[in-house]
């Protein structure tokens, strides 16, 4: 398995990051098999005032460009993507349209 983590930030207001919260207590079902069908293991999200920062567990033949692909082609994955966009906001270093931007590990104990 292999590990990657993601940072975006949150539109800076604190109704709408309380609604962002609460849509991931109860993320749509397809959202899930989406996922699931692309190869991610385990996924987990983390958040500091504006900022998320996300964790994916996932199959080593599982690859971002299948995955976008495939979301493309998902009318739920379409819509929840437009949903959660009213609430995201790009780093400042992101490309035109791109949201979540993987991180560079910079430690880690166990190579110590």
């Amino acid at each position: 398995m292999k590990r990657y983590c993601l940072a975006l930030d949150l539109v800076n207001d604190p109704f709408l990051i309380d609604q962002y919260i609460e849509h991931h207590k109860a993320v749509w079902p397809e959202i899930i098999d989406s996922m699931k069908v692309s190869g991610i293991h385990d996924m987990q999200i983390f958040h500091v005032a504006d900022r998320l920062f996300m964790i994916i567990v996932v199959q080593e033949s599982f690859s971002f460009e299948k995955k976008n692909k495939m979301d493309r082609q998902n009318p739920y994955v379409v819509k929840w993507e437009e949903l959660m966009s009213t609430y995201q906001k790009s780093l400042p270093i992101a490309e035109p349209g791109e949201k979540w931007i993987l991180m560079e590990k910079v430690f880690d104990l166990n190579t110590q």
